[in-house]
């Protein structure tokens, strides 16, 4: 039987991804090279390329801030809705 945590950590772990992929898309777009959206955010652009791999730890999923995210919006000058995936997990019952 899968425990209600396993599944959770499936559900953030997808939606950790399409986040990544939101943000390497969008840098991308920006032309801007990880180190720059790093730097600019106030970021180490170690701490940046784990959050374009969705992880924040080798195995954990990435779980940045919304300080850290508006900050990176700002650098890529749009709006946080780019970022974020349409479907976000239900995190009610953890």
């Amino acid at each position: 039987m899968v425990k209600r945590a396993e599944v959770d950590d499936d559900a953030w772990r997808t939606y950790v991804a399409e986040l990544a992929t939101n943000l390497r898309r969008v840098r991308l777009a920006a032309a801007l090279s990880q180190e720059d959206v790093a730097y600019r955010a106030g970021l180490t652009r170690y701490t940046y390329q784990k959050y374009e791999k969705g992880e924040s730890a080798p195995g954990r999923p990435a779980n940045p801030t919304i300080r850290t995210l508006l900050a990176i919006t700002q650098v890529l000058q749009v709006p946080l809705s780019d970022l974020l995936p349409k479907d976000a997990p239900d995190l009610r019952l953890r």
